[in-house]
């Protein structure tokens, strides 16, 4: 591993003062802020803002190479309330940082910035761009879907999720359903009425039951999973309306719009989409970035995660140091043997690539 002890701890540095910044996703400004701040007073690159995300495009950008974007993001959840610490207040025990955001993801949002930094002191085969992106935990339309728009055509991304440091080369997509049983009240008592309850039934059976044929080998099956059921009013009335939410992760096979209207089709209920846009997304396994992946002794494998892929119209592909499994949870960490480590598989990834 080379020696970028600099690096590394201008990256922990940045990454303590993020976790101290609360950014729950729509309140990200001070922690874009603290981002600006940084790249341009202390590291002296200039980027670019809009509403709350960070851009630097690479000081030898030249159209006619490929472009390569570096992405993460720097919103949070709000923090669950079986956290032992105050998940605003940076604690580092040995190699372990602790924190609101570190792991998901503080520790990629850095990597790929220091990656930045070093990959950029010399002209890349390809451009470079580095996106520090707002509300991805919501898939909120200020964040990365606002600003594609205003970076250059890029070919393919690396998204700094955590993912142990093995490239997620697939991801499902995601899309939930509102849907509607419509029955007649009536007084319980006098069984009057229709009770939407029952008329909801066999779409709930159907539902639980039903298996998508296209099963990838990458992702698994499409899934869906009825999460919420709301009816009724109190105990004497036959309830008029049963809702039901149902939450669908697609596979590369299915598109979002063509499930819906499968759906509509095999249910009596009302059905309605609440978004089509989170679709499934891919890059292919023999890309070069992928092959090279693979020369490094990477393991590629398919996410049930969704990320700001699924908003990227272009190859892309998830890399990033720290464990899915500590997203979201409370003491959530990050190691800074990780980030030491990404930074070092980062360089090594794309230092010389030929797209």
């Amino acid at each position: 591993m080379k020696d970028y002890e600099q690096f590394v701890n201008d990256a922990v540095e940045l990454l303590c003062r993020l976790i101290a910044t609360p950014s729950v996703s729509r309140n990200e400004r001070d922690a874009a802020d603290i981002l600006q701040q940084t790249i341009s007073e202390d590291y002296g690159l200039d980027c670019r803002r809009e509403a709350n995300n960070i851009w630097i495009t690479d000081p030898w950008f030249d159209e006619k190479r490929p472009t390569v974007l570096l992405n993460a993001h720097i919103d949070t959840v709000k923090p669950v309330s079986s956290w032992t610490r105050d998940p605003f207040a940076p604690t580092i025990e040995g190699d372990t940082l602790y924190g609101l955001g570190s792991n998901d993801c503080g520790g990629g949002l850095v990597s790929l910035l220091q990656t930045f930094r070093l990959l950029t002191q010399k002209q890349q085969p390809y451009n470079l761009v580095y996106l520090a992106s707002a509300e991805e935990e919501v898939s909120g339309k200020d964040g990365i879907e606002r600003v594609l728009p205003l970076l250059p055509p890029i070919d393919v991304a690396i998204v700094g999720e955590p993912t142990g440091l093995q490239p997620a080369i697939a991801e499902k997509g995601l899309m939930v359903l509102d849907i509607w049983a419509h029955g007649v009240s009536g007084h319980a008592a006098r069984n009057e009425g229709v009770n939407a309850i029952y008329e909801a039934l066999d779409d709930l059976l159907w539902l639980r039951s039903h298996r998508f044929e296209r099963t990838s080998e990458l992702l698994g099956p499409t899934l869906m999973n009825v999460t919420v059921i709301e009816a009724g009013t109190q105990h004497n009335v036959v309830p008029d309306t049963c809702h039901m939410v149902v939450d669908i992760r697609t596979n590369e096979y299915y598109q979002n719009e063509q499930v819906y209207e499968y759906i509509c089709s095999h249910l009596r209920s009302e059905v309605k989409a609440r978004s089509f846009r989170l679709h499934s997304s891919r890059i292919d396994p023999e890309h070069p970035l992928v092959s090279r992946c693979r020369a490094m002794g990477m393991q590629p494998f398919g996410s049930p995660t969704l990320s700001d892929q699924a908003l990227m119209p272009f190859a892309s592909f998830k890399l990033g140091p720290g464990e899915s499994s500590r997203s979201h949870s409370a003491d959530e960490f990050i190691r800074i043997s990780e980030i030491r480590k990404a930074i070092d598989v980062y360089t090594e990834l794309l230092d010389g690539a030929q797209l």
